[in-house]
């Protein structure tokens, strides 16, 4: 199981944590008319990659706010926990300062 740090919170079970998908997706603009391609990549296409991967979560079962982790795939080891709207870089590995 993995030992997850809420920023709000601090550290929890991930029984406590509900995974969220890719984080940093950029939604097309609306103006002009977006392409359908552009769209479905939106909608249906994530990276699956083998290694560093950021990742959106909420603390469902604690205070409910969402938040982005930088984990490996691979390992499982969470290098980063940051705040939505922070930008990556801002938190120590695997905790908040």
């Amino acid at each position: 199981m993995l030992l997850i740090t809420c920023p709000w919170c601090g550290p929890r079970d991930e029984i406590e944590f509900r995974w969220g998908g890719e984080s940093h997706i950029r939604r097309p603009t609306l103006q002009p008319s977006p392409q359908d391609e552009e769209w479905a990549d939106y909608l249906f296409y994530r990276k699956n990659p083998k290694g560093l991967h950021r990742e959106r979560w909420v603390h469902e079962a604690g205070c409910g706010q969402w938040f982005n982790i930088a984990r490996d795939t691979v390992s499982h080891e969470i290098v980063e926990v940051y705040r939505m709207g922070e930008a990556h870089g801002q938190a120590v590995r695997g905790k908040r300062p």
